[in-house]
């Protein structure tokens, strides 16, 4: 006689049938069937937003040109028949524009920033600090100084080629060639600081290790 119990015998050829089952599905899965691991989870959030497929260098640059040349529409042109001295026009564009660059495009590109600080190296003064107001106003008026002496510089030359006597304004100060103008100034003294800072870095580096 028997001491098996059928029940028992049961549970067991049915937990073989499960265990079997599953080792089939395991190699028999297809890899379609799962999804890839993504190294970086946030990429699916970061590539709805279409500005951030455009490169830093361009979306700086367009963000510069856009404010600056908007300050040249409302305000040298919207106040210009209300302030006739050319200097006084100067000292109200630099202080639009160092307001308008310390306000607006610093937080534009603070915002735009896919890493934190990785558009300072577009700025001049990058620090959301109170005195960069100042500066910033400072700065703007003397980038406002060498528009002007750029658009006095080319009528001069134009005046020269032509052989006139009196002279004539031959280039007028508008918003598309007053922005472009301005931004490559700005990008220019951005240049100089940020390579003086590269300078700097590398000597303290070269020094630390020769100290070592």
């Amino acid at each position: 006689m028997s001491n098996k119990d059928p029940k028992n015998t049961n549970n067991t050829d049915n937990n073989y049938k499960l265990n079997t089952d599953a080792v089939d599905r395991l190699v028999n899965a297809n890899n379609k069937n799962y999804k890839n691991t993504d190294p970086d989870p946030g990429r699916q959030y970061r590539s709805k937003r279409l500005l951030d497929k455009i490169p830093a260098p361009i979306k700086a640059l367009f963000i510069k040109f856009w404010f600056n040349g908007a300050v040249c529409f409302f305000i040298y042109w919207g106040l210009g028949m209300y302030i006739w001295d050319t200097l006084d026009m100067m000292v109200v564009l630099g202080i639009v524009l160092g307001i308008v660059n310390d306000l607006l495009v610093k937080n534009t590109f603070h915002f735009f920033s896919i890493t934190p600080n990785s558009n300072n190296k577009w700025m001049m003064f990058p620090k959301k600090k109170y005195w960069t107001f100042f500066t910033n106003i400072l700065y703007y008026m003397l980038i406002v100084f060498m528009v002007a002496e750029t658009y006095s510089a080319i009528n001069l030359v134009l005046n020269s080629l032509n052989s006139t006597e009196e002279q004539i304004i031959y280039l007028g100060v508008e918003p598309i060639l007053f922005g472009v103008i301005c931004v490559a100034y700005d990008m220019l003294f951005i240049g100089m600081k940020n390579l003086a800072i590269k300078i700097i870095t590398d000597a303290k580096e070269k020094a630390e290790v020769n100290n070592d």
